[in-house]
């Protein structure tokens, strides 16, 4: 199998750069990236079945983030030498990402959905969190499966008057403010976080500087859908809807 491997980078605005290279790993899944900030790299890959089972009317999207003991160095010991179960702190990423892209697949698509990310090498001063969303979404981008993305989730602070993008634990753990949020191109989809007590212009600011890094984030996506020749999403038929009587209840009854 021949590898075409693509290489795209974002520069953040204090000049640290995050990479996202895919056709290198992991090449029988649908959609696979690395994403790249510091020594912090996470494998995210995606597989969609091509068929809905039958009688299935919903989307059976599974993610699951999962930091490996060997990023940080570490071989798991005991008898079965296996990774635990997920810890309450990977479960909580999980559904972080999954929040995000969940609403953004088409309504009819129900075919089972696997995202998966792990953590294949850890860097104190880059937090993998914040750039799991990123890598789910840069996975799906470099698939034929039909989302309504790119996305990509930052985490912002606010230390004195500067606000950081994707800062250090040290840098979060003086900050005033902290927030994860998510976002398409043009809308922001999810916050979550904390804070001291701050103003409503401090909060629309954070957010506005957090949309700011996504949209650059989105942009390269769309750059690397094209660099792997995804534009074209696979076809599916997954409902069949009489659009005719939707038309005609829509007429009767949507008024009142």
């Amino acid at each position: 199998m021949s590898l075409n491997i693509i290489n795209k980078s974002i520069k953040l605005n204090d000049g640290r750069e995050i990479t996202i290279e895919t056709g290198k790993l992991a090449k029988q899944a649908d959609g696979a990236v690395v994403v790249r900030m510091g020594d912090t790299m996470l494998l995210a890959t995606v597989v969609s079945s091509t068929e809905a089972r039958e009688g299935v009317d919903f989307l059976p999207l599974s993610v699951d983030y999962q930091e490996k003991f060997a990023s940080a160095g570490r071989i798991p010991g005991g008898f079965l030498r296996r990774e635990g179960r997920l810890g309450d702190h990977e479960i909580l990423i999980s559904r972080l990402v999954d929040r995000a892209l969940r609403p953004l697949f088409p309504d009819d698509y129900h075919a089972e959905t696997q995202v998966f990310i792990q953590l294949i090498s850890a860097d104190a001063n880059a937090q993998p969190d914040a750039l799991a969303a990123l890598a789910a979404s840069a996975a799906l981008a470099v698939s034929d499966i039909p989302f309504g993305g790119p996305i990509s989730e930052v985490r912002v602070v606010k230390i004195g008057q500067d606000f950081v993008i994707n800062p250090t634990k040290e840098q979060i753990e003086q900050a005033e403010l902290e927030l994860i949020v998510a976002a398409t191109l043009d809308n922001i989809m999810m916050v979550e976080g904390e804070m001291n007590e701050v103003s409503e212009e401090v909060m629309l600011e954070a957010l506005k500087i957090a949309h700011e890094a996504i949209k650059d984030q989105c942009k390269i996506q769309i750059e690397l859908t094209e660099a792997a020749g995804k534009t074209e999403k696979r076809t599916y038929s997954h409902e069949t809807n009489d659009e005719e009587l939707k038309a005609d209840m829509m007429e009767k009854l949507y008024g009142k």
